[in-house]
Order: structure tokens, then sequence, then C-alpha cells
């Protein structure tokens, strides 16, 4: 969707504005019910944003730890995602005692950074000094026989993810790792079923669960300020097209290359380049519904209030790369097993689905290679308004023009009016954001990442291993397998080009039942 600025700033506008008013509203309604907790609840991204407060704190509702009860943590993989982690986690909250990669190059990288601001390196992020006492190890093995490790964070290729949870797992680590949770369904099942076994935390690195935006993009929806929505679009694209420019197809390192040769085998890849490449095989990743869909569909469930899907249908194919006359030598000659577009189509019940079959809101999911016009992002749109988040970073707010609130558009601000049966959107050209909507624009956000690991800290320290409502992961196994089954099972119907419908046992950690092996897919 394409805008001028001063429309995507009145978009923004609109939504500190929204986001202020309805959590005026939901106080005045705290207060008159006598709901404490909620009362807090509302007054936390505010007093968050005027004192300077962690906002995962504020906002999810856990305490600092002090320097005695920081938690001490092994990191295994220090690659890009893993190296993202380093530079993001809290110090307030962790103490990294130990780092473990197969790899020479990530083993440097972890504290040198790479210049990329994402990933500034460990001697920035805490001083040389601190440095010093971190342990290095060249495998997963010798860090999980550290006794000073407490619990570990992975980040490692999605083949490695199960393997190496369940010896965290054994060893008596809490493990937070890296999305997707596993390779296949059945690996998600083992996870949670062992980590109950072990009465220890199992957390997955769904950020957006802990991203404040999405938060209070969730509150306006749940409200009803969008009216009743009925499709989502979500989309994840890029530009790989230029000669030798590829994130999943990077040069291998020369030291990799070496000290791997003999031995990359028994760490489960067949060779360095899969190894280092691990993101374009169907053996070692899971395509872009893995690594890129994912998000999306996680954040299309989130706003819906955490509903399962009911069925999935898309197409997926390698359009560009390999394909004779298409793109440079280097992108016809590359030999990657995944797609390069995939286009999937969900059907997700509404709030009256149980009662009515109709009830359906649609996601639409595309990730592409060869265009980043629309880099990424979703767009709910409500039969009341439009709401755009855009890169995790900014969320936009549109009313619909009609009714008795007059107009509405991109070139419209807006105030939320109290009508009596619940929140609704006024427009007007000439209305100018208030005071209340600066305050409730915190301005930067994380992206979630540090909350994750926050809260997951917390949770270890205080031996919370309670369901999310009741203050424990809001990532947990059973929510993360849900994200696996939507993202794999959408590889699925691609693969089988078939139109596949949900079923209950695949989210039933104690059912063996999976979709890779329902005969009903794979015939």
């Amino acid at each position: 969707m394409q805008m001028t600025p001063e429309e995507k700033q009145i978009g923004k506008d609109n939504f500190h504005e929204a986001s202020a008013d309805v959590q005026l509203l939901q106080k005045e309604k705290a207060k008159k019910s006598g709901d404490d907790a909620g009362l807090t609840r509302r007054d936390a991204i505010k007093a968050a944003a005027i004192t300077g407060m962690g906002l995962g704190a504020a906002v999810y509702g856990y305490d600092e730890l002090s320097g005695a009860d920081r938690v001490k943590v092994g990191f295994i993989g220090t690659g890009d995602e893993g190296s993202v982690l380093l530079t993001q986690h809290p110090p307030e909250y962790m103490d990294i005692v130990a780092i473990a990669d197969i790899r020479p190059s990530n083993r440097k990288r972890a504290f040198t950074g790479d210049g990329n601001d994402h990933r500034v390196g460990l001697y920035k992020k805490l001083g040389r000094e601190k440095c010093e006492s971190i342990k290095v190890y060249n495998d997963h093995i010798e860090l999980l026989a550290d006794p000073d490790v407490e619990a570990v964070v992975i980040a490692v290729p999605l083949n490695q993810h199960e393997p190496l949870a369940i010896a965290a797992l054994e060893a008596g680590k809490h493990v937070l790792s890296e999305k997707l949770m596993a390779h296949n369904i059945t690996e998600c099942k083992n996870l949670i079923r062992k980590a109950n076994e072990k009465g220890l935390l199992y957390a997955v690195g769904h950020q957006r669960h802990y991203n404040v935006l999405y938060e209070n993009a969730y509150e306006l929806i749940k409200e009803g300020l969008l009216g009743d929505i009925k499709f989502i679009r979500a989309q994840w694209h890029r530009n790989n097209s230029f000669p030798n420019k590829d994130s999943w197809h990077k040069p291998i390192p020369s030291e990799d290359e070496v000290e791997l040769k003999e031995t990359v085998t028994k760490y489960g890849y067949d060779s360095v380049e899969e190894l280092c490449r691990w993101r374009l095989y169907n053996s070692t990743g899971g395509g872009l519904m893995a690594e890129l869909g994912s998000h999306q569909l996680d954040a299309a469930s989130i706003f819906l209030g955490k509903v399962r899907p009911i069925a999935v249908q898309g197409y997926g194919g390698r359009n560009f790369y390999g394909v004779k006359g298409v793109g440079s030598k280097d992108k016809q000659e590359d030999n990657r097993e995944i797609d390069d577009h995939v286009y999937v189509t969900f059907e997700f019940p509404g709030p009256n689905y149980a009662e009515d079959q109709n009830d359906v809101v649609i996601v639409t999911y595309s990730s592409i290679n060869t265009n980043r016009m629309e880099p990424y992002g979703e767009t709910i749109f409500g039969s009341r308004g439009t709401m755009i988040v855009e890169l995790e970073q900014d969320v936009m707010l549109f009313k619909e023009a009609g009714g008795a609130t007059g107009g509405g558009g991109a070139e419209q601000r807006l105030q939320v009016l109290n009508k009596g049966g619940g929140p609704v959107m006024d427009a007007s050209a000439s209305l100018a954001p208030s005071a209340k909507a600066a305050t409730a624009d915190i301005g930067e956000v994380s992206r979630g990442y540090t909350e994750e690991m926050e809260h997951f800290a917390y949770c270890v320290r205080n031996n919370i291993n309670k369901p999310r409502e009741e203050g424990g992961l809001r990532c947990n196994g059973v929510v993360a397998m849900q994200d696996a089954i939507m993202a794999l099972t959408a590889n699925l119907a691609m693969k089988h080009k078939k139109r596949i419908v949900f079923k209950d046992e695949w989210f039933d950690p104690n059912s063996d039942a999976v979709p890779e092996t329902d005969p009903d897919i794979i015939g």
C-alpha cells in the first residue's frame, strides 16, 4: 500500500491517539468494576513511557533480577540470529557464562560483531573485561556439561533444534530456542513431552508475543475498533535478483571449511556448504514458510485471539533460482531445494464460527524473492477501519468512511468515542493529535527479543512453569507448536497441491497424530 510520508504520519498519530483513548476507556471500565489488576495494566505503557522503566517489565508484569539472581546462560549457536540475540540479551536478567558454535567464524563474530547494528558483538555489548570470563566451546556437548550453565539459548539450523534442545533438557537446562520450534511436528511433540517430564521451562522465540506494538494493536482489535475483520494480508518480500546478493547464500569462510571439512557429518550435515547455507535445503531448513511466514502467521493468529486455523491451500515454486534464462548466471546455477516464491491462503474461524460456519476470516501470505516494494508487515482489514503493521516498528490506523462518524481514509485524523456499546472511531480532517497521543507514542520500540529473554529469565528464576494466562511463558511449547503446524502444513499444501483441513489431534501434544504422516495428505 503506497502512501505519502504525511499520510503515514497521520496513520501513526491515529494509532497512538486510539491507543491512548482506548486505554482511558478501559481504565474507566476497570474503575467501575473494581478491577485493580486491569487498572494497573492500562497504566503500564503510559508509565513506562513517562518514567523510562523497561517496557517489558511494565507491560508483561515481571521485575528485574538482582545481580545474584541473574540466570547463568549459555548460548548455543552464534551465527546470524544467535548474534542478534547476543546483542539484544538483557544483562539485568542474564549472565552469559558460555557460548558454543561449531563454526570458528561464528565464535569470533560473537565477540567482535560484523559491522551490523543488530550484531554488535559482546565486546561492545559488555566490555572486554567482562567478556574474559565467558567460556568458549567448539560444540554444544561441552557447553551442556558445564555445571555453571543453568539455561541455554539455542540458535542453530532448524534440523538441529530438536536434538540439541532434547540434549539440553536431559542435562537439566532450561531452554529458549529460536523459531521454528522444530523441523517437523513429531519433533515438536517430543520437545513438549521431554520438558514436561523434566519439569523444565521450554520457550520458543516468536518475539511478536513480546512486542508492545502488537500488544497494543491486539487491544484495539479486541475492543472492536476495527469492526468485523474478514481479511488479513501479510507479506515478506525481498529482492535477491541482483548478482551475488542473497543473505541465504553467503560465501563460506575458509576457516570454517578447513576446520569442519572432516567432522561436519557428526553434527548432522552432509557438507560444510549444507551447514553454512542450511536454509536452502529441505533436510536442514523449512523454507520461506518456516523462516519468514511463521512470524506473519503468528501475528495473524495473535490479532484473531490466538485461534487455530481451519484450512490452508497455496502455491510454492522455484520460479527464479535455477531457471534457465532467468536472472544472472549465479542465480541460474543455484542448487537450492526450497521454493523462492510462495502464496498461501489460510481460513481462520471468526468469533461466531462455532454457531455459523460462514463466519470465516481469510488470511493471505506471500513471500517473494524478486521485488521488495512492500518489504514485510501485516494489514488488518475491518469493516470500520484498517490497521497496517510495518516492519514490526510502526502501526498505522485509518478509519473507514461512512456511517454516523463521517469520513475516513489516509488523510483523516481520528479520535475514539465511547458510544455506549463500545469504542468507535470518529474522524476529522482538521483534528490534530492530542497530548495523550504523544504520551502513548513510546518512540522506537524493541522487536521483542529483549523482552522474551527477560521474561524467560524471570520465569526460570522464580520457577514459573505455568500457562501464559497465569504469568507463564507467552510462547511456550504448545503455542509454538501451533505456529509450526501452520507453517509446515502450508508447505505440505503447496507440495501436494491440496486444500488441507487442520485436525484437532495435531495440536494435542499427547497425540501421536501429525500432518507429515497423515494419510489424508500424503495418500
